[in-house]
């Protein structure tokens, strides 16, 4: 299985405590993804706040007219400094993506960082390299613009 790895960092002038507190409410979730993408969160376990075994279930487009269901647990949470969302059921073989931050003058810098794989073998490695790649970078490029524009509204 061919692991891919994406890794974006964005400076937020924001407090640690203001990006924990954004980014750790799974619903906020909806508010940087591109709408095309159809995210609709079906269930949240235990409430809208961030913890280690919470499950995340949604609806999401991948391919156009079509839905998935998508299952996350979160597996990690070490209040504010970072926390692992983890795909248990949906359209990756692997999805693993952490998120952290640190304060830096002036603000946080949030740093993203996915390893995921496509199924399907070869299929899913072609897949990869003609669309899936370029739809998950251009998914990051959006929450990147959106998360710039939200919080400099701040």
């Amino acid at each position: 299985m061919k692991v891919y790895t994406i890794s974006r960092k964005q400076f937020l002038p924001i407090t640690l405590q203001e990006a924990w507190e954004f980014f750790s409410t799974p619903k906020n979730l909806a508010k940087i993804t591109p709408a095309e993408m159809g995210f609709d969160i079906q269930y949240i376990s235990g409430g809208d706040k961030t913890y280690a075994g919470q499950i995340i279930r949604y609806k999401v487009q991948v391919i156009p007219g079509i839905k998935m269901d998508w299952v996350t647990e979160i597996t990690h949470v070490h209040e504010p400094r970072f926390f692992v969302d983890e795909q248990r059921f949906g359209p990756y073989a692997l999805w693993h993506h952490q998120h952290h931050f640190k304060e830096v003058p002036g603000g946080v810098e949030m740093t993203d960082e996915v390893n995921y794989a496509i199924p399907f073998g070869v299929l899913g490695r072609i897949a990869n390299f003609i669309f899936v790649g370029k739809e998950v970078n251009r998914i990051f490029d959006y929450r990147f613009k959106i998360l710039e524009e939200y919080f400099k509204a701040k």
